[in-house]
């Protein structure tokens, strides 16, 4: 899957229902600020854009897992596509 492909529908609905809904929710209910960049919703919507739904959603639980209250955090950009995927 290229980049610049439209994502699914199914994966467009569940990043809007996420940041419209859930995440004000959850961040309501927390005093944490996000640590890292970008924000783990938006890694996640990237990385199944990007990867599709089996390698972002791997991706996407890695990220999950990085995030606690003694991470470091920082910028943590979605990897790129190989290069032989990313002409095709």
């Amino acid at each position: 899957m290229r980049e610049d492909t439209q994502p699914s529908l199914a994966i467009r609905i569940a990043f809007r229902v996420y940041k419209s809904f859930l995440s004000p929710i959850l961040h309501a209910l927390s005093f944490s600020q996000c640590l890292y960049l970008p924000t783990c919703s938006e890694y996640a919507y990237i990385a199944l854009t990007r990867f599709g739904v089996v390698r972002g959603s791997w991706l996407t639980l890695r990220r999950l897992a990085r995030c606690h209250p003694f991470a470091k955090g920082g910028l943590d950009p979605v990897p790129d596509l190989p290069a032989s995927r990313a002409r095709s």
